[in-house]
């Protein structure tokens, strides 16, 4: 008997948190397993029969860790599916949006590009400490009052299964994204080289500080190269990976801290550029200070999606 909806469903929930090598095998007798249960049972309603089956076997995050024989010990296998849940809802959800959220609020408060940086770290680091401890505190006391009192936790049903995602293979938006950071690549060098911008008094000039190529402009373009690199492997290969995300997070921080710090400095572009076009340039602290936040914002959050696509 072929298996149904939510035993697919069953079976990505147990198998994902799985080592990489084991998910096949596991998935192969899960799925045997469910057939011959629901077989065995007869009977003509077999989505009744399946949801009861499911039901036996239980919340799949546990059925996942008596494979592994790893004991869910952190908080107890009642509590502990709920604490991750709620541990990854608000750190990798909440906590992000309050950081960018409050630099932003900097920003347009009058403070610079490094106060807004501070304020962002900050909350970033001190916050999400904080919401780790007290997560854990309220779980970790919960725990102890329902076993002081021999609460056991609610029964688990099919109905808790999410759907299987669809797998991220890149498509156009993947590939226009690898173009853009060739192009982006290229144009760098190219205006080192062509110096296409030509003074009022006929002089070619580059865009950015040519003082740069002796320093911060290598990291970028390596950085650059590697999101590339690593676009390209995304859209030739299966989508995201966890270990493709983790190079690309890596390529991402080549890239975007040095340009970042750039920018906090107002060091980017070439002065004689900026004197040449000064009407461009009215408020040049004001530009370099938002253009250093959108930066950070455009990594943190392109890596973020990355990670959540790749964990799904």
């Amino acid at each position: 008997m072929s298996t149904g909806v939510l035993t697919e469903r069953y079976v990505h929930e147990v198998v994902r948190r799985l080592p990489a090598d084991q998910r096949d095998d596991v998935a192969r007798e899960l799925r045997a397993t469910i057939a011959d249960t629901i077989d065995g049972r007869g009977g003509d309603d077999h989505r009744a029969a399946e949801r009861e089956v499911l039901s036996e076997l239980g919340d799949p995050v546990r059925y996942a860790a008596r494979c592994t024989e790893r004991p869910l010990v952190l908080i107890g296998p009642d509590l502990y599916p709920a604490y991750v849940r709620a541990l990854v809802t608000l750190v990798a959800g909440v906590l992000p949006a309050l950081s960018l959220g409050l630099a932003l609020l900097e920003v347009a408060d009058g403070g610079g590009p490094g106060a807004a940086l501070r304020v962002g770290a900050g909350t970033l680091m001190g916050v999400g400490a904080q919401l780790v401890a007290a997560i854990t505190v309220v779980f970790g006391v919960t725990e102890r009052i329902r076993y002081r009192r021999g609460v056991t936790g609610d029964r688990w049903t099919p109905d808790e299964l999410p759907d299987v995602p669809r797998r991220d293979r890149g498509g156009v938006a993947a590939s226009a994204a690898v173009a853009w950071d060739v192009l982006l690549f290229a144009l760098i060098v190219w205006q080192h080289t062509a110096e296409p911008y030509r003074a009022d008094d006929g002089r070619h000039l580059e865009v950015l500080d040519p003082d740069l190529w002796s320093g911060w402009l290598w990291p970028v373009l390596a950085g650059l190269a590697g999101l590339a690199v690593v676009g390209a492997a995304r859209v030739a290969g299966q989508g995201w990976t966890v270990r493709l995300a983790g190079w690309y997070a890596l390529a991402h921080a080549v890239f975007t801290l040095p340009l970042a710090w750039v920018l906090y400095r107002q060091e980017l572009f070439n002065p004689d550029f900026l004197a040449d076009a000064r009407t461009l340039w009215e408020s040049q602290e004001s530009v370099y200070g938002g253009a250093a936040v959108i930066v950070l914002a455009i990594g943190v959050t392109s890596v973020a999606k990355a990670f959540r696509t790749a964990l799904r």
